[in-house]
């Protein structure tokens, strides 16, 4: 239970924060307005999607459980296939249409080290019950 403690709160720390860091770049970087534009996306979703991002992050953090957690990694899986499309559709260089791959394998990590934790713990319950 320990291992899969820690791989699931180190790989979910990576996805939260490479999340707030792609939310302050979203806001505050002239490159990511330009990487909006550049595929083909208004203005105003750089803005959405950053506070979706934020958001997702402090969800997967926080000691909640059930489908609030489970929206959140839905909302990061759509998330990086959509990217991954994007940046391919419009042609980016294999380095950025695998970013949002790696990203989602460390994600997929989280995800089922986060169900696995679960099993651990409520079959450890019913043993000491």
């Amino acid at each position: 239970m320990k291992t899969t403690k820690i791989v699931y709160w180190t790989t979910t720390i990576i996805v939260a924060l490479m999340m707030t860091y792609s939310t302050y770049a979203y806001l505050t970087k002239a490159t990511a307005e330009q990487g909006f534009q550049h595929l083909g996306y208004p203005g105003y979703f750089r803005v959405e999607l950053a506070m979706a991002k934020l958001t997702g992050a402090i969800l997967l953090l926080a000691p909640i459980a059930g489908r609030i957690k489970e929206w959140a990694y839905a909302g990061f899986f759509f998330t990086f296939i959509s990217a991954f499309i994007a940046h391919t559709a419009s042609g980016d260089p294999l380095v950025y249409r695998l970013n949002p791959i790696i990203i989602l394998a460390i994600l997929m990590v989280s995800y089922f080290t986060y169900h696995r934790l679960h099993k651990e713990e409520e079959k450890a319950f019913v043993q000491h019950a």
